[in-house]
């Protein structure tokens, strides 16, 4: 196997959402709900950086799709990091997300390895960190 992830993709209670909270409140770009006329085959995608994406599908799609029953949201069995380039960012994002409907989880501290981060959910759980590492500051 190549050491290569082109998707994400997060299961998600209500698409529509979801959709909002991504696309109006952080400000990820989309082109919206595709694949409506399908059964199970709603979903949205989001473009990150160096070629990767972001994608929202319900958890019922999911579910569907992989064969696996519904389980219990795990909401510290999976975390998605976002590195900012300065520490002042890190606040910067924290409240976007606030703004957004995000549950602020842990405010921005400093961090052990010498960096500030802080953790919020989503609408639907999924942990987010947001961090400045002065190690691995992005390109």
């Amino acid at each position: 196997m190549q050491p290569r992830i082109t998707l994400i993709t997060l299961a998600v209670d209500d698409l529509e959402r979801s959709v909002a909270f991504y696309r109006d409140g952080l400000g990820l770009r989309t082109d919206g709900i595709v694949g409506r006329e399908f059964e199970h085959g709603a979903v949205a995608f989001f473009e990150l950086a160096h070629g990767l994406r972001l994608a929202l599908w319900p958890r019922t799609s999911l579910c569907h799709d992989s064969g696996l029953p519904a389980g219990p949201h795990g909401t510290t069995d999976f975390a998605l990091a976002h590195n900012v380039a300065v520490r002042d960012e890190v606040d910067a994002v924290m409240a976007e997300a606030a703004r957004a409907g995000a549950r602020i989880v842990k405010p921005a501290v400093d961090t052990f390895y010498g960096g500030y981060a802080g953790y919020f959910q989503d609408p639907d759980g999924h942990l987010w960190e947001v961090a400045w590492n002065p190690a691995l500051l992005p390109a």
